[in-house]
């Protein structure tokens, strides 16, 4: 009987060390855990549509997002390229949304021209649904006309 009651008094010593070492995390760990920022970040380029194409989230406390992104090239009609991007999210926190379209080919001094570009960068809680569109030539997709609404 003395037998068995030391190893259980062995068994008890080890769950309770055990159970002591792996309990709790050391305060700096909870510190450290605390002090990081949530970030998603992502960028695309197609660089025969001269395109590129920025979503970034932030210190964000909630995220729920959808993108889809399709990014083509035509071998068989040259200088023809696109970019397509559809955004929807719904953010409690940072948002960096940002476009750019340059020329796919560079000047006599190397530089590619930029035809436009769009910054936007949002702070609180909202909705993003945003359809960004990037063409490097309009021929693309044939004679291509986009109705806008008339001035009042």
């Amino acid at each position: 009987m003395g037998v068995g009651k030391a190893s259980i008094v062995a068994i008890l010593a080890l769950f309770i060390l055990a159970s002591n070492a792996s309990a709790d995390m050391p305060a700096s760990f909870y510190q450290a855990m605390s002090s990081m920022k949530n970030e998603e970040v992502l960028c695309v380029k197609n660089y025969e549509a001269g395109a590129s194409v920025t979503e970034a989230y932030r210190d964000f406390e909630s995220l729920d997002k959808e993108t889809e992104v399709v990014s083509r090239t035509y071998p068989d009609w040259p200088g023809n390229a696109s970019l397509e991007v559809s955004i929807n999210s719904y953010v409690f926190g940072n948002a960096h949304i940002a476009w750019q379209s340059r020329d796919s080919l560079p000047d006599q001094k190397g530089r590619h021209d930029l035809y436009s570009r769009s910054v936007e960068d949002l702070s609180g809680a909202f909705s993003i649904q945003k359809f960004i569109q990037l063409w490097s030539n309009s021929s693309i997709y044939g004679n291509v006309s986009l109705d806008w609404l008339p001035c009042a």
